[in-house]
């Protein structure tokens, strides 16, 4: 397999079971999101992926992130596109492995994982069907090239960012809330008052809003 994972098995097996693919943020590790496996919906393989990238000390990333000497952020657009398509592959390879339905594909990510859970299901819409991107944004140089023309009607979205989240701006998620709506993709949007992290209430809105879509 292209990537280090942990797998949750559906508690209600079926001929081929819906996978729930998560993607955590910047500097964690697998075990992250996986610690919440234990409250999603029964009939989905819940797979938490490992980031490609070591920052040493059980840290990993989807792509480096350096400061510029005026202390200015900026991302590693190769990594992330190489990261990207290392999702997709990994994706087919757990089609290939288990008994996965390919067209019940939802990526779960947060912070540096929602901004590639964004790059995936807008670059590869026939690979997933659904997203929920928590406190992150869409990239557009992750995407592919032209991914603007392709078909988004398979496609559902949930996002959501807290309003006073001090590590990515809120107002970037909702320009990233117009900029996918603009392309004609489902989306919701949810805003909630913490910093960076899922509150309670947003856990339970996306877990509502799968169980609806």
């Amino acid at each position: 397999m292209t990537l280090t994972y942990l797998v949750r098995e559906p508690k209600i097996k079926k001929d081929k079971n819906p996978l729930l693919l998560l993607l955590h943020g910047y500097g964690s590790n697998e075990e992250d999101l996986f610690s919440f496996a234990s409250e999603l919906p029964d009939e989905y393989y819940i797979i938490s992926a490992r980031a490609p990238y070591s920052l040493g000390y059980g840290s990993y990333a989807w792509y480096a992130i350096n400061f510029d000497a005026d202390e200015n952020k900026f991302s590693d657009i190769d990594e992330a596109q190489k990261s990207r398509d290392v999702i997709a592959l990994f994706i087919e390879e757990l089609i290939a492995e288990l008994p996965i339905d390919a067209n019940n594909i939802t990526l779960i990510g947060f912070s540096q994982g929602s901004i590639l859970s964004y790059g995936v299901a807008l670059s590869y819409p026939a690979k997933v069907q659904r997203v929920v991107a928590m406190s992150g944004y869409l990239n557009k140089e992750i995407a592919i090239d032209g991914f603007e023309n392709n078909d988004f009607s398979n496609l559902k979205i949930f996002a959501s960012h807290g309003t006073v989240d001090q590590v990515i701006p809120i107002d970037w998620a909702r320009k990233s809330e117009v900029a996918v709506k603009e392309l004609g993709v489902a989306l919701v949007y949810k805003e909630y008052p913490v910093g960076h992290g899922v509150a309670p209430q947003n856990f339970f809105d996306f877990k509502n809003w799968l169980i609806q879509n």
